[in-house]
């Protein structure tokens, strides 16, 4: 049995996302499939995701420093274990699914804010003589993005950063089995977007199949 953890980064209503509504898609076929797994949502725009700040440092800080986790204040104790919970959470599961839109030809900022709480030395990543190790070795994880303009080929393609950051970032924690279905055009060509979103529904449920 496996541990899937599926993360959206978007504070619209299902039926008014085109990744959401694909990111279902596939969430649905998916069970159907593998009725053995196990899986959470993650829906970062409903839950607390504290972002790397003063109070953070500070507690981080103090621990380093030897002091036990009681001396510190509340907000730093609130904080510092917020992000360990989420951290662990993410080390527990087997597979990820990632949902967002493009924003500004990155992703949404409560995304950038979870995965600050991922990357943490010692949990998720090591440093050695040699550079850093990811410890998240032997997991896959999956990218659902919608973008309004065509980025994956042509003059706009140098400007996706959102699943090139993501495939970074994954990498550096030991994940390298990525793969990403993108939902794209549904701006330049309004006339075609619902059959952009259907062929993107039909691609993410191919995928649930052998994800």
């Amino acid at each position: 049995m496996a541990k899937v953890l599926y993360i959206t980064a978007n504070p619209k209503q299902e039926h008014e996302s085109f990744s959401l509504s694909v990111g279902r898609a596939f969430l649905e076929t998916y069970k159907q499939h593998h009725p053995e797994d196990e899986i959470v949502e993650l829906h970062l725009y409903d839950i607390d995701v504290p972002y790397i700040d003063a109070d953070v440092f500070s507690g981080w800080g103090k621990l380093q420093q030897g002091q036990a986790f009681d001396q510190l204040s509340k907000d730093e104790q609130q904080k510092v274990a917020r992000i360990n919970e989420l951290c662990d959470q993410f080390i527990e599961a087997d597979k990820y699914v990632f949902v967002t839109p493009m924003w500004n030809f990155s992703f949404p900022p409560k995304l950038k804010a979870y995965i600050d709480t991922l990357c943490i030395a010692g949990k998720t990543f090591k440093y050695t003589e040699e550079g850093s190790v990811g410890l998240l070795k032997g997991k896959k994880a999956l990218h659902i993005q919608a973008r309004g303009g065509i980025y994956s080929e042509g003059p706009a393609k140098e400007l996706e950063f959102g699943d090139r950051y993501l495939r970074a970032v994954l990498a550096f924690v030991g994940i390298t089995d990525v793969q990403t279905i993108a939902v794209e055009g549904m701006n330049a060509f309004p006339n075609e977007a619902e059959a952009i979103k259907q062929q993107a529904i039909e691609r993410a449920k191919e995928a649930a199949k052998q994800f």
